[in-house]
């Protein structure tokens, strides 16, 4: 017997949700790299990497006002494209991107703890402690999950835009940069970093998969992201051009930790403790969203039988508390393997991209798809201007996947990478739907029945997974 969440998470922490993902520690550093690399014409590709990121936003407000369940991508896919894209969407751009993108943020996190913090302790076991932490919050119900997410994601946010503040006005610690540098060295080049700029938005349509714990939704749910992503365009804008007053992008770009080195320069060593700390806010703002988004797609899509129906169990705080524990010891196991303290995790980042920008084509798909199919059905927010965001969105992803990397050896990496991946994941889908939902490879679920209230679909779900799906 599952429990119906409750409504309890308001605008600012479904802000919170959006900004919380996107503002990592990973993200940090493409954010130095990227003003190091383009200088302040970074901007043109953080503009690109916007627009392309309010088409999602735009896409995933249709399709969540549509299908107002919790789960996400997932949910709108079945009725649109069918469970074997569904899940082929779901695990390829959510699951497994999480896998390494969110081990490696708790890796960063022992590290920044061991070394700028100087405590006694091993890294790794750091990292073990802070995930099983979150895990435990993201157990016991999504109150506790709000309030620490706008802890969290305020101070980052915050921070950010003070450091920039700092440099912009004059006043930080070091010495301003005198020599006169081109504003835009790369010219049309600087369109190449689009794909490093993707990633410093990435993942705002995080906040989708709590839309039947919103208070709000209809209203919320798209206001939260397009909020969202503005706050992290202009937060970034300040902290790179601060950067640029006492930083020449050479020295960005050289350094492995470029938004500790712009941090030092703005605020002295006052300023790398302040980054350490707000290192650690990220990873923690990051995996904290990661532990309350990604069990609840899990479990919807185990409601739908396209996963162990196990996954779909919640505790009396409305908690898919199966599928949150599953995440945690698989972040643990991937802490384990040592994985996340190679150099080759920069490449499987950006094949995390590759993967996620891939799920969000499929999700324009979706809109496109169900607008032809389902022209008349309710929908509390529709995408502006026809499909034409859907188009552009499209049409932009296959240019950031395109231009995954400048680097013709880390690009052929990356795609091989990608191509295992997805060979993988299709297998797994293809199987299961086939020969344990029983349907067919390419049939599509019912408009009807993804929209029926959660109590429904959850018990239907749970008695016919009771005889056919097994752990």
């Amino acid at each position: 017997m599952s429990t119906t969440p409750t409504r309890k998470i308001g605008l600012w922490a479904a802000i919170a949700t959006a900004v919380g993902i996107v503002v990592s520690s990973s993200a940090m550093v493409s954010l130095g790299e990227g003003f190091g690399l383009g200088g302040r014409g970074f901007i043109i590709a953080m503009i690109a990497a916007f627009a392309l990121n309010l088409c999602v936003a735009f896409s995933f407000a249709e399709l969540s006002g549509m299908i107002p369940r919790a789960g996400g991508l997932n949910r709108y896919t079945a009725p649109a494209l069918g469970s074997t894209v569904s899940m082929i969407a779901v695990i390829s751009g959510y699951v497994l991107v999480t896998l390494f993108a969110g081990s490696a943020e708790a890796g960063i996190a022992g590290l920044v703890v061991s070394d700028v913090f100087g405590l006694d302790a091993e890294p790794l076991l750091i990292s073990l402690l802070f995930v099983a932490a979150l895990v435990v919050v993201n157990i016991f119900s999504v109150k506790v999950y709000g309030a620490v997410q706008i802890i969290l994601a305020t101070a980052l946010i915050l921070s950010i835009a003070v450091l920039g503040i700092i440099g912009l006005t004059g006043l930080g610690a070091g010495e301003p940069v005198t020599t006169e540098l081109p504003i835009n060295p790369l010219g049309a080049g600087v369109l190449s970093l689009t794909a490093l700029a993707f990633w410093l938005f990435i993942g705002v349509e995080f906040i989708t998969p709590l839309a039947e714990e919103l208070r709000r939704p209809r209203l919320y749910l798209p206001l939260a992201m397009i909020l969202g992503l503005l706050i992290i365009f202009a937060a970034d804008i300040l902290f790179g051009f601060g950067a640029l007053n006492y930083l020449l992008p050479e020295q960005l770009a050289g350094s492995p930790n470029p938004h500790l080195l712009a941090a030092e320069a703005l605020a002295g060593p006052v300023g790398v403790l302040w980054m350490g700390i707000m290192t650690f806010l990220a990873t923690a703002s990051t995996l904290n969203t990661l532990m309350i988004a990604i069990p609840r797609m899990l479990a919807a899509q185990a409601e739908e039988g396209e996963m162990p129906s196990i996954l779909a169990r919640r505790n009396r705080f409305g908690a898919p508390w199966v599928a949150v524990l599953v995440l945690g010891v698989m972040f643990v196991l991937f802490l384990l393997t040592g994985f996340t303290d190679g150099e080759s995790i920069i490449t499987f980042i950006l094949a995390s991209v590759f993967c996620w920008v891939l799920a969000y084509i499929i999700a324009h798909l979706n809109v496109i798809v169900l607008r032809i199919r389902h022209p008349h059905a309710e929908r509390s927010f529709r995408s502006p201007l026809g499909l034409t965001f859907q188009v552009v969105g499209i049409l932009g992803m296959l240019f950031v996947m395109a231009n995954i990397s400048g680097d013709a050896d880390q690009a052929a990496e990356i795609y091989s990478t990608v191509l295992i991946l997805l060979g993988i994941t299709a297998i797994y889908s293809v199987v299961w739907v086939k020969f344990v939902m029983k349907k067919g490879i390419f049939e599509v679920t019912p408009l009807e029945e993804i929209r029926k209230p959660p109590g429904t679909v959850q018990e239907s779900a749970g008695s016919a997974q009771g005889s056919s799906v097994t752990t």
